[in-house]
């Protein structure tokens, strides 16, 4: 099984663990490296992002924890990056504010279009939601913002992802079909031509920038969709393409951190992968998966 996981959130954002809390428990699971990656700052109030006054803190705690640990594990210090058009900062600049090691790409907020120049609640206020625990919010946002028309709304979705891919720098793509959690098959299905279309030119831009694709487990585990982000189909596609692949529980708590990691490689194994991606002193390495 894949012993490292670089997808996680400790208390700086929504995680619900210490990150000293989340170290010792990578190491009594015998993992090799672990990644933090909190939710970028923001432009507004929100619940789950770390607040733009904490990043120094943050960064310097994981520090502290990597020099502490040497030798027993490899520790490094990145960002979940938010991407909303005409909002967020660009990565480049944020990655070099703060020496991160790495950056991983994601889209959870939609914007049906470029924001006036506003900020706080008039702001936030504009914004789709289509994470988090509650379907409701999807659907109202989809109600609010798109009229209920889910082939604008998922449209959006994967326009503002590849907007992400074509014009930022990042390593990881996080959950890149993550609009079909909360849709539960109610307003499309994934075998949809039109759907189909929008998430293979996606792939095919992930393909193209040489981005590492997340296979990320945490739908399964806490039972908000019965599979993983990207579905294998999409998998499938991605192997074809030679996209590399790399297994992330998304993790929140410290009892999270690999979490369906055995059935996330026998599905890619199943797809036609033999190997994922790791991460050791700045360079993205290969790890042969059986």
């Amino acid at each position: 099984m894949q012993n490292f996981n670089l997808h996680t959130h400790s208390v700086y954002s929504d995680g619900k663990s210490q990150p000293r809390e989340i170290v010792e428990e990578a190491i009594r699971q015998g993992l090799t490296t672990l990644g933090f990656s909190e939710h970028s700052p923001l432009p507004f109030d929100n619940t789950f992002s770390v607040k733009s006054a904490d990043m120094p803190s943050y960064v310097a705690e994981i520090a502290q924890l990597k020099a502490e640990f040497k030798g027993k594990i490899d520790i490094y210090c990145g960002l979940e990056a938010d991407y909303l058009t005409g909002v967020s900062e660009p990565f480049a600049v944020t990655k070099e504010k703060y020496h991160l090691d790495y950056l991983i790409g994601g889209v959870h907020l939609v914007v049906d279009k470029v924001p006036e120049p506003v900020e706080g609640p008039a702001l936030s206020e504009n914004i789709w939601f289509i994470d988090g625990p509650k379907w409701e919010v999807y659907d109202e946002g989809l109600q609010k913002f798109f009229d209920g028309d889910i082939r604008r709304a998922v449209r959006r979705f994967f326009e503002q992802s590849n907007e992400m891919i074509e014009n930022e720098q990042f390593d990881i793509i996080a959950h890149f079909d993550k609009i079909k959690m909360h849709n539960r098959d109610r307003y499309f299905h994934e075998d949809e031509s039109w759907y189909r279309k929008l998430a293979l030119e996606t792939l095919d831009l992930i393909r193209e920038k040489g981005l590492v694709m997340e296979i990320n487990t945490r739908g399964i585990y806490k039972k908000r969709y019965n599979g993983f982000y990207p579905s294998p189909w999409l998998m499938e596609e991605a192997c074809k393409m030679g996209v590399p692949a790399i297994i992330s529980a998304d993790a929140h708590h410290f009892s999270e951190i690999t979490l369906e990691f055995t059935a996330a490689e026998e599905a890619l194994i199943k797809a036609g992968y033999r190997s994922v991606m790791n991460f050791k002193d700045g360079c993205w390495i290969e790890r042969t998966i059986s």
